[in-house]
C-alpha cells in the first residue's frame, strides 16, 4: 500500500522550514546508521536532540494529527519522533529495509515500524536525482512529489534514495506502530473508510448502508486492533 498524502504542509510552512534547515547544523547521517545501512548510507540529518529537529518534529505530528486521510490509512498507535534529513553532492542511501523495531533515544520507548513515511520539504524540480524508489508486489515505484506531500508505505519494502546530482534534496521521514499491524488489513480497513466517506459525502450518514458498512468498518477494527 503506497499512499500519498497530499499538502501536509503549506507552502508557507515549507518556506519557513526550508530557512531554519538551511542554517541547521548538521551531521553525517552514518551516525545513527545500523550495520546494514553503514554500506549504503551517505547523507546528511539533524540530531535527534536538537532543538530545531523537535521543533519542526511537532509541527510535523501536529499537521499530520489533522489529516483524515493520513490517519485513516497509518491508524497510528506509535510514531517515531520526526527526523531531518538532506542529501547533495552525490549523495544517496542505497537499497534496504528499515528496521523492524526502533528505540526512542533517552526512553525505554520502543516502536514496531509497520509504516514508514518520507514528507517532502523540497520541490522537486530544486534539485536532480534523489527519487524515492520503492520496490512493492505491484512493481517498482519512483517518487518525488512536491514540497509539503507525503508517501506512506510498508516499512517492510525494500527502498533506496537515488543520488541527489545537483541541488539539495531536504526530508522529513517517519516510522509508526499501526493500531493494525498486517499490511491488507489496514488495506482492507482504508478502503473501506473512504468508500463510508466518499458515501456519506453523497447520502447523508444516517444512510441504511452508511451505517451498515460503518458497523462492519468499527467491528473489523475492533477485531484486528491492538491498543
Amino acid at each position: 500500500m503506497l499512499i500519498v498524502i497530499p499538502k501536509v504542509f503549506t507552502k508557507a510552512e515549507i518556506g519557513l522550514a526550508q530557512r531554519q534547515l538551511d542554517q541547521a547544523d548538521w551531521q553525517d547521517g552514518l551516525l545513527t546508521a545500523g550495520d546494514q545501512a553503514r554500506s549504503v548510507k551517505r547523507n546528511q540529518q539533524l540530531a535527534d536532540n536538537s532543538a530545531l529537529a523537535q521543533k519542526l518534529g511537532d509541527v510535523v505530528l501536529d499537521a499530520l494529527a489533522q489529516q483524515p486521510q493520513f490517519m485513516s490509512a497509518a491508524l497510528p498507535l506509535k510514531i517515531f519522533p520526526p527526523m531531518f534529513n538532506r542529501y547533495q553532492g552525490g549523495e544517496t542511501y542505497g537499497i534496504h529495509v528499515d528496521n523492524a523495531v526502533r528505540f526512542v533515544p533517552g526512553t525505554p520507548t520502543r516502536v514496531r515500524s509497520d509504516l514508514s513515511a518520507t514528507l517532502f520539504l523540497s520541490e522537486p524540480e530544486d534539485y536532480e536525482g534523489g527519487e524515492l524508489h520503492i520496490q512493492e508486489q505491484f512493481g517498482e515505484q519512483k517518487i518525488k512529489l512536491a514540497a509539503g506531500d507525503m508517501i506512506l508505505y510498508p516499512s517492510s519494502s525494500l527502498h533506496q534514495v537515488l543520488p541527489v546530482t545537483q541541488g539539495q534534496r531536504l526530508a522529513c521521514v517517519l516510522w509508526m506502530q499501526s493500531m493494525v499491524r498486517d499490511n491488507e488489513h489496514r488495506q482492507m480497513l482504508f478502503d473501506l473508510d473512504q468508500s463510508i466517506q466518499s458515501l456519506s459525502a453523497e447520502h447523508g450518514h444516517q444512510n441504511t448502508d452508511v451505517m451498515r458498512l460503518t458497523g462492519i468498518y468499527q467491528n473489523l477494527l475492533r477485531q484486528w486492533a491492538e491498543t
